[in-house]
């Protein structure tokens, strides 16, 4: 097949221009920094240079595309203008672009952000009523609106937190665990789905090759396993040989500390996710998805549970320097 990849030198994106390569598809990345594309270069994957604002990169990138997989997307911004203008009007320009070029098949990766927060033990649905609480998520439920009223045949995915190689979050979690001290949110019984970034990967290509059981859906792609934001730190302890002692950060203190690094960022014209609009993500206490209906309409499920995937993790992270 010949497909579209954007945010292909990204976390999520490089592994799915990977695994697509692997299956002999052709690849074209819509690229905004060609010096970051070398991985895909090696792979073999056509370039465009451009970004979602540029229409004529757009059109090239576009023409001819079976499946275009749209994973690019701002996940920090100085204000919700700006998150607006990266996810849903990006996703606007993407979809125009798209349909001008024929019919293809367009898989938007968006987000648990996007439909809201979950109740304890009661995984979110891809029928929940979207009650996001951050000007991200209110950003990507305005991109799925676009993609769910415009021309094309759509699967919409909606990934928990995820993690794996390259990733540059979890990361952090790994450089606080080795220290042997880490913060948590509330007390630390925040629930949470977790993927593997491969994983998700392979579930985005899973929903272009299931047939038209995915199309006009919405789902969450993730580990079945559900673990608390305490069990996730002492995991990452486990995965380096380190036991790590856990500090709580209650809701006023830390909506305090993330007013003031959000202020201290815009102020220096920088963008960054630590700010007192994510609190509202923060402190909340679930952020779980059901994969049941993904599991069912593709019979696609994660090869990773958090303590397998946070080992591979860690063993890439060593091996690539970054730990």
């Amino acid at each position: 097949m010949n497909v579209l990849v954007t945010g292909g030198t990204g976390f999520v994106g490089s592994h799915l221009v990977e695994q697509l390569a692997e299956r002999g598809d052709r690849v074209t990345a819509l690229v905004r920094s060609p010096s970051k594309a070398g991985l895909l270069s090696r792979l073999g994957v056509r370039i465009v240079s451009g970004d979602l604002h540029n229409s004529a990169a757009l059109k090239d990138a576009t023409a001819g595309q079976d499946v275009i997989y749209h994973v690019a997307g701002v996940i920090a911004a100085r204000s919700e203008a700006e998150f607006l203008r990266g996810n849903r009007d990006g996703t606007a320009a993407l979809l125009a672009a798209a349909a001008e070029s024929g019919a293809p098949h367009f898989v938007l990766v968006s987000s648990l952000a996007a439909v809201g927060p979950a109740r304890p033990g009661q995984p979110a649905r891809d029928d929940e009523v979207p009650h996001p609480v951050t000007q991200y998520g209110r950003s990507k439920l305005g991109a799925e609106q676009l993609v769910q009223a415009g021309p094309l045949p759509w699967t919409i995915v909606r990934p928990p937190t995820v993690y794996g190689p390259r990733d540059a979050e979890v990361l952090k979690i790994f450089k606080l665990a080795r220290a042997g001290i880490a913060p948590v949110f509330g007390d630390g019984s925040q629930e949470l789905s977790l993927v593997y970034g491969p994983d998700l990967a392979a579930a985005l290509i899973a929903a272009t090759t299931s047939g038209p059981s995915v199309h006009k859906r919405i789902f969450c792609a993730c580990h079945p396993e559900i673990v608390t934001s305490a069990e996730l730190v002492r995991a990452v302890g486990r995965a380096m040989g380190r036991k790590v002692r856990l500090i709580p950060i209650p809701p006023a203190i830390g909506r305090g500390v993330l007013t003031i690094t959000g202020t201290a960022a815009k102020l220096a014209g920088k963008a960054t996710i630590l700010t007192a609009d994510k609190a509202n993500e923060f402190f909340q206490p679930a952020w779980t998805g059901d994969p049941g209906p993904f599991i069912e309409a593709t019979g696609w499920r994660a090869a990773h549970d958090v303590e397998a995937g946070l080992a591979e993790t860690y063993r890439w992270y060593r091996q690539s320097g970054w730990l």
